[in-house]
């Protein structure tokens, strides 16, 4: 039986999955003005720092979380599609985005099927998975692709901001620092912060009993 089903209200009956995509800080909030983020790596060591060149746009809407993210994630490989495209493509609903098998499929649709879809089973990331994240946000973000992750839960940033999304929510991994220790966040549901670095520790937990796209 495939494990990756989903949801219905609050309830867990399988992993990768969404339902509705409660905003955090960013309630009713209105899709900001897009900007961009200058692209950057460091000389020294082609795995110190990369933070990719994104179009980020906020969710106008509490169920827009995973069609935001994909949008930010394509807007990187030069896909400029509206949120309300990438929605009808995920099969977005107001009970949210099916899964992340549903951002790997859009992903690979419109960019030529380099994502996969990678699983965190466990309720909290083994240290075996916090690798897996490493080593896939690393190569993806070096080939330009941002990672989509389907998160929940309450976390905290590096500057102390917390971020609680106890009903599921989506995001975008577009960049690292200190060879994959740090990863900045591309969060839809925020547009007073936009961006935030997380260690990875934090951010494989946040995705626990989920999964991403990389």
């Amino acid at each position: 039986m495939n494990p990756i089903v989903q949801k219905s209200g609050l309830s867990v009956v399988g992993l990768l999955v969404a339902g509705g995509c409660a905003l955090g800080p960013a309630v009713a909030a209105q899709a900001a003005p897009a900007t961009a983020t200058p692209a950057s790596s460091s000389q020294n060591d082609r795995h110190a720092e990369r933070i990719l060149g994104v179009d980020y746009q906020a969710q106008p809407n509490f169920y827009y979380c995973g069609p935001a993210a994909t949008r930010i994630a394509l807007s990187a490989q030069g896909k400029a599609l509206s949120q309300d495209e990438v929605a009808r493509l995920l099969g977005t609903t107001d009970a949210g985005t099916p899964s992340a098998l549903d951002t790997t499929r859009v992903l690979n649709e419109l960019t030529g099927g380099k994502y996969r879809t990678t699983e965190i089973r466990d309720s909290v990331a083994r240290p075996d998975q916090v690798e897996q994240l490493r080593r896939d946000v690393l190569a993806a973000v070096d080939a330009g692709r941002p990672v989509v992750a389907n998160i929940k839960g309450t976390t905290v940033d590096t500057d102390g901001n917390p971020h609680s999304y106890e009903g599921g929510h989506y995001l975008t991994l577009v960049g690292y620092r200190d060879g994959g220790d740090m990863i900045r966040v591309a969060d839809p549901a925020d547009p007073a912060l936009g961006e935030y670095w997380m260690s990875l520790p934090k951010v494989a937990n946040w995705i626990a009993e989920r999964g991403y796209s990389s």
